[in-house]
């Protein structure tokens, strides 16, 4: 019988209902080639990584997302590695590293990032300012080991501590503090299309503002004065966050969109 070719595993991925580009990054992931040279090297047989991309192809065409079944993606040019302890990035978040860069303005900050998940926020904030010093926490071991090992592979010096938003970190105040919380309502419909990730990380259940409300209620406590609060939230809970975070004693609250035009990130300062 004739060796699996790199064309036989795009035929394959075809008739598996697998989206051609997938089944090209996921060939180009496991031969460890770039992808343009599957284009010029159809009949290159796949060998020991046969069995690999059968496996692999048969996840996504069941609906796994390749990030999972590459075990690893990219955020702000880093690669990461992501597995269902932790949400995938995504191009949404580069808007609150963006943001914060700028608060920052190169200093050599105090900085928190809260529910680090897979750590993209708190490594790329510490690769952009290796003066930093940054503390990722998260309430998840699991998420937390993710983090710890992404950071290693970086070469990012950060502080991780497990705990509840702000509960590890009693007594500390920081000049930025940055987070992705969970914000989908927990009724959300788009939801089931995100089963393969985990729910914790995606919703608090109820109007989805609660890991918000959290936050900003401990925010004063834990802000140096002048420091800032930056929050990821989803497209519709603009006003509600700039509310809470005023209605909690902190001033200046705007909120940015994202590279699609939608509300993403809400910002705000304690007094100084």
């Amino acid at each position: 019988m004739r060796a699996m070719q790199v064309n036989d595993a795009l035929a394959a991925a075809r008739a598996l209902g697998v989206d051609r580009l997938d089944a090209q990054l996921l060939l180009a992931h496991l031969l460890r080639q770039p992808r343009a040279w599957l284009l010029a090297h159809g009949d290159a047989e796949l060998g020991g990584a046969a069995v690999a991309v059968q496996a692999g192809l048969a996840r996504r065409a069941a609906g796994e997302p390749l990030a999972y079944v590459l075990g690893e993606w990219q955020f702000r040019g880093l690669d990461l590695q992501v597995t269902p302890a932790v949400l995938i990035p995504r191009p949404e978040t580069e808007v609150l590293v963006d943001w914060a860069l700028e608060v920052a303005a190169g200093r050599a900050l105090d900085i928190a990032d809260l529910g680090t998940g897979s750590g993209a926020i708190a490594i790329a904030l510490k690769r952009a300012l290796p003066q930093a010093r940054v503390l990722a926490s998260d309430a998840s071991a699991d998420a937390l080991a993710v983090a710890r090992d992404n950071a290693a592979r970086h070469g990012a010096t950060i502080e991780f501590v497990e705990g509840d938003w702000w509960q590890p970190l009693a007594g500390r105040r920081f000049d930025l503090v940055v987070s992705n919380p969970p914000y989908i309502a927990g009724d959300d419909e788009h939801l089931a299309a995100l089963s393969h990730e985990p729910r914790g990380a995606l919703t608090p259940e109820g109007d989805g503002l609660e890991a918000l409300r959290r936050i900003a209620d401990g925010a004063r406590a834990h802000l140096r004065p002048g420091g800032a609060l930056l929050l990821e939230h989803g497209h519709d809970q603009g006003h509600a966050v700039t509310k809470l975070l005023t209605e909690r004693g902190l001033h200046a609250a705007e909120t940015r969109p994202d590279l699609a035009g939608l509300a993403r990130v809400s910002a705000a300062f304690a007094h100084e």
